[in-house]
């Protein structure tokens, strides 16, 4: 098993596929090549599940101070995101100060992005059954009872030994990219006005 997945280990799920009428192999072409240009990426994304301000900066700052590194672990599946390549312009670790977006980073079509480094290829299984959620209103939820349905992203804890789960199978989510948090970890985005 990785060294990623450890008994208390943070760490962020995510599905990813196709976005915005792009690849994922294009997208994770495009993404390495602003990490090697500007040190980072911004990983754009959408939904209230993983909300930057309630909950990725809290969740990744409290893992950082127990001296962990916070990872985003992908999945990846087909997906039909076909959203317009509208190009954000502007981001916020806060929703109140923007600062320009730099121009060798493209994040399109999303609300959110995650301030990423380190992307990488790397094969695993994730053991959903033996992780909890991390942080708000689900707090402990064994996390393959919380990602289903609509839900394909969540701030997690590996746990150090499962949970029962009254008869649940064991559930696991193949884990095929990777990459580092870094701070601020998430951001708002959006046009420039």
């Amino acid at each position: 098993m990785t060294e990623i997945v450890k008994p208390g280990t943070g760490l962020l799920y995510m599905k990813v596929g196709k976005h915005a009428g792009e690849s994922l192999e294009d997208i994770i072409r495009r993404k390495t090549r602003e990490i090697e240009e500007a040190g980072f990426a911004l990983w754009g994304y959408g939904g209230n599940t993983c909300h930057p301000l309630s909950m990725v900066q809290p969740f990744a700052r409290d893992f950082e101070r127990r001296g962990q590194t916070i990872y985003l672990c992908m999945e990846p599946m087909d997906s039909r995101h076909l959203a317009p390549q509208v190009r954000a312009g502007e981001f916020s670790a806060d929703g109140l100060r923007w600062e320009s977006i730099p121009p060798t980073i493209n994040v399109l079509g999303s609300r959110y992005a995650l301030r990423i480094a380190d992307l990488h290829h790397e094969e695993f299984e994730l053991p959903l059954s033996e992780t909890k959620v991390a942080i708000g209103n689900n707090l402990g939820k064994r996390g393959d009872s919380y990602v289903m349905g609509r839900v394909d992203k969540a701030c997690l804890e590996v746990l150090s030994e499962p949970e029962a789960g009254a008869g649940q199978p064991a559930v696991t989510k193949h884990i095929g990219l990777v990459a580092r948090l870094v701070e601020p970890y998430a951001v708002f985005v959006r046009n420039s006005p």
